[in-house]
């Protein structure tokens, strides 16, 4: 067996990008409203999104629940359709916050609930089909590819909704995110329809195990308990910068809606020409030990120098060029990602097959932790860095520095890990087009 070809892969990023859609408008949109328009505290939305993630702490569950059955894009599709739910409740509970509190954050922690399920299921059972149906020489450029349209999603939801957010209304809201929740379910159908047809389905050589001792075989990995720990520190200092860069544009630079989400779409773009830089020249040094780690380690230290400068931009005031220095933090995000990604893929598949869900699932709630932390000790720390030292930029220069601190020490943790994988990846060549 050859192994799922170019053209199912890139049908398979399609759910990527169609997961990231709808997760951008949750996570950025969503919140940057709640704190700028409805003037919550910041914590308020970060708590939402923080429950999410926590939710999320049951991949490892749905992982192992896809290695048991026949096929996993039933756990994709039905994933799809509870994240699209989700996103439609929570924007609903959003409008009604101002007018209902009490009712707008029951029906949000509902909604974000079922955001979480929905990523949970889909998702990781998105990345162990990678994992088991591509090639192992395949998986470090499928890693890359899925990725990058993930992004490519990202970039194109901000990018379209930052328009039509403006001007601002809940009814104009709510029909932009009905719109895109609508066509990214549809676009994840068309990217699953027909990918595991019986012939093409591998046989696992390894029987079934209950949960527990499919966990506890994991963490005696050492390579894998290390990748565990790296994952949950760099996620840690990426994700504490995701719900506080948009209000930050808002409170400092006077940033509209519209104009704080087009600002997302950009450090997006950054990532994904990160993305594309880091696996082209993954491809040609793909033959020397290390270029993963080499790759990870630069993009840490580069989101941690691009943290610094936006620290610094907090105290420069509105006329700092803001849009560059984003951009570069998402170039460098894309750099240590897709790297890291490409390692994951090659654990992933190293745990044999019938294991890749469990394992996926592991590192998903590794990054999940560390996303629901960061997320909200990001956001709370600015609100309480406003109040203990009386300055919005203040605060925002203390909590950008230990952001920068954090990925310096995802950095030296990398530098501990053995992140190559043990198969040459191909170079990218027309042949993708081909199988």
């Amino acid at each position: 067996m050859t192994g799922l070809g170019w053209p199912s892969i890139f049908r398979l990023g399609l759910v990527q990008s169609a997961i990231g859609a709808i997760v951008v408008l949750m996570t950025s949109t969503l919140n940057r409203i709640m704190v700028v328009e409805y003037g919550l505290a910041a914590t308020v939305p970060a708590g939402f999104v923080a429950w999410h993630y926590a939710v999320q702490l049951s991949r490892a569950r749905w992982g192992h629940g896809s290695d048991g059955g026949s096929r996993r894009t039933p756990w994709i599709a039905g994933g799809m359709a509870v994240l699209a739910v989700g996103a439609l409740l929570a924007t609903v509970a959003t409008t009604r916050l101002a007018g209902s509190p009490a009712f707008g954050v029951a029906l949000a922690v509902v909604a974000f609930a079922l955001i979480g399920v929905g990523v949970g299921a889909a998702g990781t059972s998105l990345l162990a089909l990678l994992a088991s149906r591509v090639a192992p020489a395949r998986r470090p450029a499928a890693a890359a590819i899925t990725w990058i349209m993930m992004i490519v999603g990202f970039i194109v939801t901000t990018a379209v909704a930052g328009k039509l957010l403006d001007p601002f209304s809940p009814d104009r809201l709510l029909a932009v995110v009905t719109g895109v929740v609508v066509i990214a379910f549809i676009v994840s159908l068309v990217g699953i329809v027909g990918i595991e047809r019986r012939d093409a389905m591998p046989t696992s050589t390894r029987p079934a195990i209950p949960f527990a001792v499919a966990l506890a075989e994991i963490w005696a990995d050492p390579q894998a308990r290390r990748f565990t720990i790296f994952v949950a520190v760099s996620m840690l200092a990426y994700s504490a910068q995701e719900l506080i860069l948009e209000p930050f544009a808002g409170l400092l630079f006077g940033f509209t809606p519209g104009q704080s989400t087009s600002l997302a779409a950009l450090q997006h773009g950054g990532a994904l020409v990160g993305m594309i830089a880091a696996g082209v020249a993954g491809n040609a040094f793909s033959g020397r030990a290390g270029w993963m780690r080499g790759w990870t380690i630069a993009g840490c230290i580069g989101s941690a120098a691009a943290l610094g400068v936006l620290a610094f931009a907090a105290t420069a005031g509105p006329a700092f060029p803001l849009r560059p220095t984003v951009f570069v933090l998402g170039l460098a995000n894309g750099v240590f990602a897709v790297a890291a990604i490409g390692s994951m893929m090659g654990l992933a598949g190293g745990g044999g097959a019938g294991r890749e869900g469990v394992r996926m699932g592991v590192w998903g709630a590794a990054q999940a932790i560390a996303f629901a932390v960061g997320g909200f000790v990001g956001a709370a720390g600015i609100d309480v860095g406003r109040r203990l030292f009386g300055s919005t930029p203040d605060a925002f220069v203390a909590v950008f520095a230990a952001e920068a601190a954090v990925f310096l020490i995802a950095a030296v943790l990398a530098a501990r890990i053995d992140t190559q994988v043990s198969v040459r990846s191909p170079r990218l060549n027309p042949s993708f087009a081909k199988g």
